[in-house]
């Protein structure tokens, strides 16, 4: 069997073991094997491939952790739009209770809704920013 294609094999194993763990770091691993297998078939010795697999799937490790580093948190998933659609959706409040906290009707049910931390418990139309459990936490538009 060639170098080449035992290479190949290598890297659509790890690409099989990401799809399985969900580590997308092993992806970049397997971006290395590929390279590896591209100097086997440019014809370098076995030495050179290794540290072409090396190299090339380190960088990329690293480069990735770099990109990820420098990009903002992931919201939680109680206040992110991507998992939650009401977030975001407007609704009016008639009254306050002195608790911070109202009842609202929303999508044809009744909502318990209370406020962000910091907001005023002002009556009018506010903007739902997280959903906790049955409970809409909404701030004033």
């Amino acid at each position: 069997m060639a170098e080449s294609t035992i290479w190949w094999l290598l890297a659509g194993a790890v690409i099989a073991a990401e799809l399985l763990t969900g580590t997308f770091y092993l992806l970049m691993l397997s971006l290395g094997l590929a390279g590896a297998a591209v100097a086997a078939h440019l014809g370098a010795t076995v030495p050179a491939q290794l540290v072409v697999a090396a190299l090339l799937g380190g960088g990329f490790v690293v480069a990735w952790r770099s990109y990820r580093k420098h990009q903002p948190p992931a919201l939680p998933a109680s206040a992110n739009r991507d998992v939650n659609l009401d977030i975001g959706e407007t609704l009016q409040i008639e009254a306050w209770n002195a608790d911070g906290t109202s009842t609202t009707r929303y999508r044809g049910a009744a909502w318990s809704v209370s406020l962000r931390t910091g907001a005023v418990a002002t009556p009018g139309l506010h903007r739902i920013v997280e959903v906790t459990g049955s409970r809409l936490v909404v701030e004033k538009v």
